[in-house]
């Protein structure tokens, strides 16, 4: 068994956003996000996983495919299909959420 404390020793990055890989392994990857308040992950999409965000503390301003921006705060789960658009913003306070991904798919089978 391994534990994470999901809130202690956050780090903040005062350029960009901070992705802290907590777990990263072939079964998939736990991410830790801390952003600074006017801080933005662009829109971007997984396409090989659906996306898993819980947000952990503070608001922060998450949109999907339609762009339409929606305010979230703690013990919310916001979840994105495989290669759904999505992405965050920070506006007036730190953000931190966990972000959980399955495995990538092998991009070439292995010679027999």
């Amino acid at each position: 068994m391994k534990t994470f404390h999901l809130l202690e020793q956050l780090e903040f990055r005062d350029a960009v956003p901070y992705a802290q890989p907590l777990l990263v392994n072939e079964e998939g990857r736990v991410l830790r996000f801390t952003l600074r308040p006017g801080q933005t992950i662009k829109e971007h999409e997984a396409p090989h996983s659906p996306v898993y965000i819980v947000v952990l503390e503070g608001r922060g301003l998450f949109a999907g495919p339609d762009g339409q921006e929606q305010r979230f705060g703690p013990n919310t789960l916001l979840v994105f299909d495989s290669g759904e658009r999505h992405s965050l913003r920070a506006d007036s306070e730190d953000v931190v959420c966990l972000v959980i991904l399955h495995e990538a798919p092998l991009t070439h089978k292995k010679a027999e």
